[in-house]
């Protein structure tokens, strides 16, 4: 590794997804979430970018979280952070509908919803430096070697998240799937556009403000250690 940043490219440019969408069935309460509530938390993809102190109704540090699942962390962050705009992205709507839900009962107001690939929101929908934090948790690790190109964490997600990071932002990944954190470490540590908050090949302790979420508390129930990686974007 010669510490050198890749070259920029079309972040969308893999043919292979880092994801599956899978056929699963959204509740009868998460649909109702969703024809109720996306209109009012949700953003529509778009190609162009957007004005986020207009989508969130005023100007704040935003935080954003890629794949966020049943949305847990999203409305703990939140929940614990008022002053902070917190924008999730997932493609899932199981996922989207759970969150809303979870938006609605605790009466939240900045949180935002985008619901499509989040590759593409970084492409197209973020100003470059608009963001202040952007957590990567317990991503799908696809562990057999053949699918190992289906991780988002790869040199063109890194041109995305290091696009729209303002300088001084963090970039948090964590995983419980011990080569993965190996495979993340490399990949971050051979990206000059990023200095390890912890120090060079090193992983961090879990901060106190990240929740610990359930796929982490399944993890360790199975034996397995937890990666937490905190990088600066330089």
């Amino acid at each position: 590794m010669d510490g050198t940043a890749p070259p920029e490219r079309r972040l969308t440019s893999r043919s292979i997804r880092s994801f599956v969408v899978r056929n699963g069935r959204t509740t009868a309460a998460q649909t109702d979430a969703l024809e109720r509530l996306l209109p009012q938390f949700g953003l529509p993809y778009s190609q162009t970018v957007i004005d986020l102190s207009a989508a969130f109704n005023r100007q704040a540090p935003t935080w954003l979280e890629i794949g966020f699942g049943n949305g847990d962390v999203l409305l703990e962050l939140a929940e614990r952070h008022p002053e902070v705009n917190v924008l999730g992205a997932e493609v899932h709507a199981s996922g989207i509908g759970h969150a809303l839900i979870g938006i609605e009962s605790r009466s939240l107001s900045n949180v935002r919803l985008i619901h499509h690939d989040a590759m593409e929101v970084l492409e197209h929908m973020l100003e470059p430096g608009s963001v202040d934090r952007i957590l990567l948790l317990f991503p799908d690790p696809w562990p057999k070697k053949r699918h190992r190109k289906r991780r988002i964490v790869q040199p063109d997600f890194l041109s995305g998240v290091a696009r729209i990071l303002q300088p001084g932002g963090v970039l948090h990944c964590a995983t419980d799937w011990a080569e993965y954190g190996e495979w993340m470490l490399e990949h971050l540590e051979a990206d000059d556009r990023f200095a390890n908050s912890a120090g060079p090949g090193k992983a961090s302790p879990r901060p106190d403000w990240r929740p610990v979420t359930r796929f982490e508390q399944r993890g360790r129930r199975l034996g397995h250690s937890v990666t937490d990686l905190l990088y600066t974007r330089c």
